[in-house]
């Protein structure tokens, strides 16, 4: 029988995301965020290929890319509350980290293996920042998805994408548990 970890499976079942608009200073130091990112960087990787890589975005960086937020929707005839939104996702934030997918050529490792695992990264990230005791949230958007922001904004190449924006820092107050999944009408059990 495996060893067990009573105080790390009580963690997996409480644990809960903060909404990213409740989170201020302080953020985690240089030092912290190195083992935030050792613990995200263990995650699942079939063919050892670390098919993603990391950006932390300090405040000066995330008020530079609050302001293409604003450039980018209007160009491109976003909605004005959702380019709101998504100013506030950057401009209001202390510190959030992006995990970029980049996957490798492989003739072994198919690429949605690989951006799986940049998935699991941001997950990964995201409970190591929560079990570190900072409020935490995993965030996408359309601007995550717009080849001119990830590209000018954040240098990505060409085959990179954004799997998540890890926004880290101190909470301002609980959130009330949402509902969960129904389990039973999501799962089927097949014994034969």
């Amino acid at each position: 029988m495996p060893a067990e970890n009573p105080a790390a499976l009580d963690f997996l079942l409480t644990r809960r995301s903060r909404p990213a608009k409740t989170l201020t200073s302080p953020v985690p130091g240089r030092e912290t965020i190195q083992t935030l990112l050792t613990a995200a960087a263990r995650t699942p990787d079939h063919g050892k290929l670390e098919p993603w890589r990391f950006l932390v975005l300090e405040k000066d960086a995330l008020t530079r890319l609050a302001d293409l937020v604003v450039t980018r929707g209007e160009a491109t005839g976003i909605d004005p509350d959702k380019i709101k939104k998504a100013r506030a996702q950057f401009g209001d934030a202390d510190l959030a980290i992006a995990v970029i997918s980049s996957p490798k050529p492989s003739d072994k490792i198919p690429q949605i293996e690989q951006v799986y695992s940049a998935g699991a990264v941001c997950l990964a990230l995201l409970n190591a920042a929560l079990a570190a005791g900072w409020g935490a949230n995993w965030l996408s958007g359309w601007v995550s998805h717009d080849r001119t922001f990830v590209t000018d904004g954040l240098g990505l190449a060409s085959h990179e994408s954004v799997a998540g924006f890890i926004h880290i820092g101190t909470e301002t107050n609980t959130p009330p548990e949402r509902p969960r999944p129904d389990l039973e009408s999501i799962t089927t059990w097949v014994s034969a």
